[in-house]
């Protein structure tokens, strides 16, 4: 089923995701440049656990930018294909106010409703 977005809001979409997309990519590289200069300028041995520690939640936090990379490629690839906006569960339109708050969402908001609250049942 195609998307029922206007090419005016397809393109408004595609930057906002390319924005956010170049920006990930660009701070992903300055984090492993900083962290090996922070090593290496630091001969303390308290100081260095104390960076490593540091530095385990900066990696945990480029993990998660690296998977919001993955679904921002795949939201840039359903606006080329034409189905960008419609939800994967149902394939309803997912409301643009939506879209603006999370652009790379594939639910709708009812079948987000319903996913977290089969979650929460499970205990995840």
């Amino acid at each position: 089923m195609k998307n029922t977005l206007t090419e005016k809001k397809r393109e408004h979409f595609k930057r906002l995701l390319t924005d956010r997309l170049e920006a990930l990519i660009k701070g992903s590289g300055e984090a492993v440049i900083n962290a090996a200069d922070m090593i290496e300028k630091s001969p303390d041995i308290a100081d260095q656990a104390s960076f490593e520690s540091d530095q385990d939640f900066i990696f945990r936090i480029k993990e998660r930018e690296g998977k919001l990379i993955n679904k921002i490629k795949e939201a840039l690839k359903k606006i080329e294909d034409g189905t960008y906006g419609r939800c994967e569960v149902c394939g309803r339109g997912i409301s643009e106010e939506r879209l603006n708050a999370r652009p790379v969402t594939t639910l709708c908001i009812t079948c987000k409703k319903k996913q977290e609250a089969k979650e929460k049942a499970r205990g995840i």
